[in-house]
């Protein structure tokens, strides 16, 4: 459905003028590059929480993993618990109290620079940079494409013209405004964020009977999986797939456990920590956060799922079929202009524009800052310039939006997974040992570093297929998408390199002098 164009033009006006009025307040704050890069770690914990979590869920998350709900059932709630247990209590609690202490002590100002200067290694920067700047791009170009595809689906335009107009305007206030901007920005799309949900879910069991119709419905749909899917485990849309069989593995190796578990070091939700004035702050800042990541990710893994329900009885068909070539990140953006009145789906535009403006914001803040401080600066004191900054930032959004036209279709989720596993791979133990450990060891953190990002690249590249067979290098080199057989072709690249990773860095830090709990030395 086409909507008022209008309507259309109205309402995205007066919610890109806001942006851009908090973009240009973000920029009369930035006065030096501490406000540019942790906005002045004077924060607001409601500012704090709504901007984790804004940049936490983006159109990876509705459209992509809604994609994936429709297609692989209500499984996917286990992310959601994940995401409140692990990405906001544990993530707030745990690592958030020390690394704001941490961070404020050692003045540092992005997380490979946290790390560089816990570790007393340059090494550590830069490599830490490089993995950013690898795999960020990835999980970026992502969110481009989420928000493209809607934007395309609503308006009748060329993808092309949605994925550039898209990214120009997020430049906008990124560019100039710095992290302050960001984080401004991030507080409002999160509130429009939690109001369009909210009215998302109540119009879907509305709309398909009431609640327990609805999942009643959706529940005796179990004899339409497609057989293809059948044989590889999947039991319906609202119970598990078999313990160990293919679709099993995609869903809890793959989705649940790789971006529940690397959300916890990704390094631009790292940097809201730093941004806290006190730990008091972080407390209260949990309390937003929490409820907000339930509405976000529950809403969007049951209303994907859900949408088989529509379909099935207007159109009699279940939702993989009704997406657009077979591309289930289609899903969502069709149901929403299908199902749904004018206004809403006029709502659920600025709704997805706001959760991809917000990620997108501080992913091309993180990538830029890890390009001029932490590769190009070297260790140096990143205070290089403002213009410096603000040139990396740039040249990484040119970038973002060429991987984005290159990627191929349904690859929104897989993308997402793909750059919080590596976060956690090749982040997480030494992010937990930097924090924890009184003399963290270097040459542990190095060799940590360099197993976890090695063993995670190596796996995705040449084992894992669904990964394989994005980047196209195994075929290339020898002639197969993957060299192991399943079940190893079907696990998550995190499930190997994670523990090598921890045991490494644990078991040299343990020989090198152990790890005592305490402030760092350094």
């Amino acid at each position: 459905m086409a909507v008022s164009t209008t309507m259309v033009v109205v309402v995205t006006a007066i919610y890109v003028v806001i942006m851009l009025i908090l973009g240009y307040i973000g920029y009369k704050k930035t006065r030096n590059t501490e406000d540019y890069l942790v906005a002045g770690r004077n924060a607001h914990p409601v500012v704090i929480a709504l901007s984790y979590g804004a940049t936490f869920i983006s159109t990876s998350a509705i459209v992509g993993f809604g994609g994936q709900a429709a297609n692989l059932g209500m499984g996917l709630i286990w992310l959601t618990v994940f995401n409140i247990g692990v990405g906001i209590l544990i993530a707030f609690i745990v690592f958030g109290k020390k690394t704001r202490e941490i961070g404020q002590r050692l003045k540092a100002i992005t997380f490979p620079d946290l790390m560089g200067k816990i570790y007393q290694s340059q090494f550590m920067q830069v490599l830490t940079g490089v993995i950013i700047l690898i795999g960020m791009p990835l999980y970026t170009a992502a969110v481009l494409i989420g928000g493209a595809q809607f934007i395309k689906e609503t308006l009748g335009i060329s993808y092309g013209i949605s994925l550039i107009g898209f990214a120009l305007i997020v430049a906008i206030y990124v560019v100039f405004g710095g992290l302050i901007a960001v984080m401004y920005t991030d507080a409002v799309q999160g509130a429009i964020m939690l109001v369009g949900m909210t009215f998302l879910l109540i119009a879907t069991y509305l709309l398909l009977g009431g609640v327990s119709v609805a999942n009643t419905a959706l529940t005796n749909m179990a004899d339409l999986v497609p057989v293809k899917l059948a044989e590889q485990g999947m039991n319906g849309w609202t119970a598990m797939p078999d313990l160990g069989s293919p679709i099993w593995y995609t869903v809890i190796t793959t989705l649940v456990l790789g971006v529940g578990i690397g959300v916890l070091a990704q390094p631009q939700l790292v940097v809201r920590f730093m941004t806290a004035k006190d730990n008091r702050s972080l407390n209260r800042a949990v309390l937003v956060g929490g409820p907000f990541i339930l509405m976000m990710t529950g809403v969007a893994f049951t209303v994907g799922a859900l949408t088989n329900v529509y379909f099935y009885q207007t159109q009699g068909k279940i939702a993989a079929q009704v997406a657009t070539a077979g591309n289930i990140d289609t899903i969502i953006p069709i149901f929403i202009n299908s199902a749904m009145p004018e206004w809403f789906v006029v709502l659920f535009m600025v709704t997805l524009l706001a959760a991809a403006m917000s990620t997108l914001s501080s992913q091309f803040h993180a990538m830029g800052t890890a390009l001029i401080c932490d590769v190009w600066g070297r260790g140096r004191e990143c205070a290089l310039s403002l213009r410096a900054n603000q040139a990396g930032v740039l040249a990484m959004i040119v970038i973002s939006v060429i991987i984005a036209f290159l990627m191929p279709g349904s690859i929104i989720a897989i993308a997402t997974a793909m750059f919080m596993g590596l976060c956690a791979s090749a982040f997480l133990p030494i992010f937990a040992v930097a924090v924890y450990c009184k003399r963290p060891d270097p040459l542990a953190a190095k060799a940590s570093l360099v197993i976890g990002a090695l063993v995670w690249f190596i796996w995705a590249f040449f084992v894992n297929t669904k990964y394989a067979a994005v980047f196209g290098l195994s075929k290339a080199l020898l002639g197969t998408v993957g060299v192991l057989a399943y079940p190893w072709s079907a696990i998550d690249p995190i499930v190997i390199a994670l523990p090598l990773s921890a045991i490494t860095i644990l078991s040299l830090q343990y020989l090198r002098g152990g790890c005592a709990p305490g402030a760092q030395t350094a």
